[in-house]
């Protein structure tokens, strides 16, 4: 089943500026999909046309679970985004309230009335990411590691047909990000499809799958040549706050 589908798109950042132009890009139920690239290549800029971030205004098809985004409603987003999964490099959990307050708030945002429904789900989703013993801590009692397994529960909390990971790696050791790709791939294999941003080149090596590349202002499917490109390393700590910035921006 086709969830994604853009044809010959042009993608823009919010103030206006083409980062990506004539883009053919598509995702399938159960798919595993890299995004790779250099920092300011448009990878964010890209999922968050998915996510209805970032507007869609020109393109020869672009389709996301159903919805024409050339023709969104504002009103419609939350519909769209109710069937999907967004997981963010800084985890964006609500920090004044325990792991089930953050789960439990979405899960109310999105129409669960019971509250036992509510628990038995909550419970579900954390004993699936390891962290049921956690479920009355507040986020920053939590490892990196661990807040971003719990922002991997509050992504599947609805049964979403497709996630979007935006570099959910990123601010994580290696040993870390290995344990979250590894859980990312398994949702994959019940038939969720997981779109993730990444310039980590040993986890695409690790957990293959779908790879696309964006450079230059072009995306294009690499994966049978994935192996021969080069991307930068991992930015220094002492620059994170600008890397981390720009790839915000981007």
């Amino acid at each position: 089943m086709r969830l994604v589908e853009y044809k010959n798109a042009n993608i823009y950042q919010r103030h206006g500026v083409q980062v990506l132009e004539g883009v053919n890009f598509h995702v399938d139920e159960g798919e595993f999909i890299y995004v790779i690239g250099r920092v300011g290549s448009g990878k964010t800029t890209l999922l968050r046309t998915i996510y209805c971030e970032n507007d869609m205004d020109e393109a020869d098809e672009a389709s996301v679970l159903g919805f024409d985004l050339m023709d969104m409603r504002r009103k419609d987003i939350p519909t769209l985004r109710r069937q999907m999964g967004i997981i963010f490099q800084d985890f964006q959990l609500l920090g004044d309230r325990t792991v089930y307050k953050n789960l439990e708030f979405v899960l109310k945002a999105t129409g669960w009335k019971n509250k036992n429904e509510r628990n038995e789900r909550i419970n579900e989703v954390l004993k699936a990411v390891g962290l049921e013993n956690s479920i009355e801590k507040m986020p920053h009692e939590l490892s990196g590691g661990e807040q971003q397994r719990v922002a991997i529960a509050r992504a599947i909390l609805n049964n979403p047909k497709l996630i979007v990971a935006d570099e959910p790696t990123g601010n994580l050791d290696p040993e870390t990000a290995e344990g979250v790709v590894k859980m990312l791939k398994e949702i994959s294999q019940h038939g969720t499809a997981v779109i993730m941003s990444t310039h980590n080149l040993s986890l695409v090596e690790q957990f293959p799958g779908i790879v696309y590349k964006c450079e230059r202002g072009k995306i294009e499917d690499i994966t049978k040549s994935y192996r021969d490109v080069k991307l930068i390393d991992e930015p220094d700590r002492d620059n994170i706050e600008v890397k981390y910035t720009e790839r915000m921006e981007i």
